[in-house]
């Protein structure tokens, strides 16, 4: 099996996007532009105040269908509520169309594919947004 990198970022923000069966264009652009623009990097004063462009960072956005998994039943996740691959494509790409125009740099897994993700989480600091939440 070859390995290669597909998407590299040094320094901002690992988004795993998961696209559920009810979204559109709407809950797209709306992640995009919150994320683009959420304060959550340090300042000169160690306080959470600058959005991931004034920190100097990009996006590394990987499409993740299981986070949609809902294991509250049984012992096999369900992933019904999980957008079927083409409508998901269509929102992930339009996702990372989004973030691109707003002037950030955005670097991508590749949709479908089986990867070995790395990540270096400083802080930690992990975020939950959900679109459906904000309508």
């Amino acid at each position: 099996m070859e390995s290669r990198s597909v998407g590299q970022i040094e320094r901002g923000l690992m988004v795993l996007l998961g696209v559920g069966s009810g979204d559109g264009e709407q809950d797209a652009e709306y992640l995009a532009e919150k994320i683009a623009t959420l304060r959550i990097f340090e300042d000169a004063d160690g306080k959470m105040n600058r959005n991931v462009s004034e920190a100097g960072g990009a996006l590394l956005t990987v499409s993740q269908f299981t986070l949609y998994g809902d294991a509250r039943r049984g012992k096999r996740p369900s992933f019904d509520a999980a957008a079927r691959p083409e409508q998901a494509r269509g929102l992930y790409e339009h996702f990372v169309e989004r973030v691109r125009s707003l002037g950030l740099r955005c670097e991508t897994g590749q949709f479908q594919a089986e990867m070995k993700v790395e990540l270096v989480n400083d802080g930690p600091v992990t975020f939950l947004l959900d679109s459906q939440k904000n309508f």
